[in-house]
């Protein structure tokens, strides 16, 4: 069976001077990248009483996720019509793309444009206006995460699934290692029903990305 080329390559391409993954170490957040919303304002010990309308690490990351969400769903739209891609999904509720949905709509015959932006990428800057408003991400934590999932897709019978690598701070995802002549068949039955076992190793936001 022929090897598709890999959308995680597809989507690479179309924003390759945009940093889907420009996560520094240290930059905070939690599990995927949307900041917790649960956290607990204590009073201080002496002073006046803390505001409860005043903005805190709570109210921020609610207000990041949802400038996030309303930034993706301006990418949607554009693509559905603009783009040419009039099935194109919701983003999740946390603002990430549901890429395996993307993925199960892509022509595997096609120039990948559901990956890409759209048709002629007509939607990149939509989607790179987008990726700006991306919650800031634990790049360790996503790297563990990565890495974690490898391991399942290899245990898991996609034997040649490569590591995530670290450069400068960022992590550079796993996967396909020769993207210009894939290795692997990500649409055959074995590699599919890896990814199924291993879908819960991967954060909230990584699941496009290898």
């Amino acid at each position: 069976m022929t090897a598709h080329t890999p959308p995680r390559a597809l989507r690479f391409t179309a924003l390759a001077a945009v940093p889907l993954l420009a996560l520094a170490v240290g930059c905070g957040g939690d599990d995927g990248g949307v900041q917790a919303s649960k956290e607990v304002a204590s009073a201080p010990a002496a002073g006046p009483t803390a505001d409860p309308t005043a903005d805190g690490p709570a109210t921020a990351g609610r207000k990041d996720t949802t400038a996030f969400f309303d930034a993706q769903m301006k990418y949607v739209r554009c693509m559905r019509t603009k783009g040419g891609i009039e099935d194109f999904p919701d983003p999740r509720l946390s603002g990430y793309l549901d890429w395996a949905k993307i993925d199960a709509l892509t022509d595997p015959n096609g120039s990948g444009e559901e990956q890409k932006g759209g048709k002629g990428g007509v939607c990149n800057h939509e989607m790179s206006e987008a990726m700006k408003r991306e919650p800031k991400r634990d790049a360790q934590k996503d790297y563990e995460s990565m890495l974690a999932h490898a391991q399942c897709m290899r245990e898991n019978g996609a034997s040649k699934f490569g590591n995530p690598t670290m450069s400068g701070g960022n992590v550079v995802p796993g996967g396909e290692t020769n993207p210009v002549n894939p290795t692997m068949d990500r649409r055959s039955p074995a590699y599919k029903k890896a990814r199924e076992a291993c879908e819960g190793k991967l954060l909230e936001g990584l699941d496009g990305m290898q």
